[in-house]
């Protein structure tokens, strides 16, 4: 069977919702960035998306809640607490945090994500939520992206009103991080076992990492139920134990939305890239995110939105892409 036959028998898995096998995944995923056939496989992953999708396209818009030091000192964060690079901390009132959701909300953001550190109270960021269903009108959705917890406190994160949960267990998890992956999988069971909806990247993604682990890690989110997965990309931050690795490019992000495009199925329903580029737009990817902020990903506080990408430059890169943003 030649590449070209393989990339059409994943578009016809994804249509019929067969999620593709680890050994398929990676197949796809040694197809060479610069070649004929990678063109290819981006070709019908797109195609393969606005399909699935109908053509709609998501904003994501992160707040980073609270600007501080962390304690668990994962090797790609500028937060951990050893590297120093957190001088003047800043945690924004719930005030300061409602004013950024209804400006989102008024530039057609559909999932407004809090973000926190590892220990942050998970009661203070259930009075958030409250506070923000009532301060904002509109039908989006309420992500949080927070610490461990079991189910009782996923229960009652949903009953404060909140839709969904970021949680993933990272690319090395122990290795370049402290956590302990049986309390990470603990936190998706609870997730998995309540109302909320998991969202689940492959992530941080760096040259370091091979596709086998691509591939188990996006399976592993396949396993728990995640209907938004996708790629986040690994960005160096100086002055953290990797930030001297450099970023993998564009087009290499593009070709791995390509393949987690076609292996999802339709169990997978969203594809989401961080950060955003037309070439992965263009490749599978039908959410984009928007974040200001605490950043783990820089060592500065965006007050406005981090490296100027914000809702019309989202909004005008999805058009050009044939998708059509839904608030």
């Amino acid at each position: 069977m030649t590449t070209y036959e393989k990339i059409d028998r994943a578009y016809d898995a994804a249509l019929a919702g067969r999620v593709l096998t680890h050994e398929e995944i990676v197949e796809l995923l040694h197809i060479e960035t610069s070649s004929k056939e990678c063109d290819y496989l981006r070709e019908r992953a797109h195609e393969a998306s606005l399909n699935l999708t109908g053509g709609g396209a998501y904003m994501w818009g992160a707040i980073g809640v609270d600007y501080a030091s962390c304690a668990m000192n994962c090797d790609f964060c500028s937060f951990g607490k050893a590297w120093g690079l957190i001088g003047d901390e800043k945690i924004y009132s719930i005030d300061e945090i409602v004013a950024r959701v209804g400006e989102y909300v008024a530039d057609g953001v559909h999932f407004i994500v809090l973000r926190t550190t590892q220990h942050y109270s998970l009661e203070t960021i259930a009075e958030f939520v409250g506070a923000i269903r009532k301060a904002v009108e509109g039908a989006y959705e309420i992500v949080v992206n927070v610490g461990e917890f079991g189910l009782a406190t996923a229960n009652a994160l949903y009953d404060s009103g909140v839709d969904g949960v970021y949680h993933a267990i990272r690319l090395r998890e122990g290795i370049n991080t402290h956590f302990r992956i049986a309390e990470r999988e603990a936190t998706l069971d609870a997730i998995q076992h309540s109302p909320l909806n998991l969202i689940h990247l492959v992530e941080p993604v760096g040259a370091e990492h091979t596709y086998d682990e691509i591939a188990e890690r996006f399976l592993g989110a396949v396993r728990y139920g995640a209907y938004i997965s996708g790629i986040m990309a690994r960005i160096p931050v100086e002055g953290t134990p990797l930030g001297t690795q450099p970023r993998i490019s564009d087009e290499e992000i593009a070709k791995q939305i390509a393949v987690l495009r076609l292996s999802g199925g339709s169990v997978v329903k969203h594809i989401c890239v961080h950060p955003a580029s037309e070439a992965a737009l263009m490749s599978g990817a039908n959410v984009a995110v928007i974040e200001t902020g605490a950043i783990p990903r820089d060592n500065a506080l965006a007050e406005n939105k981090w490296r100027q990408f914000d809702c019309r430059t989202a909004r005008e890169l999805f058009e050009r892409c044939g998708y059509r943003v839904i608030a």
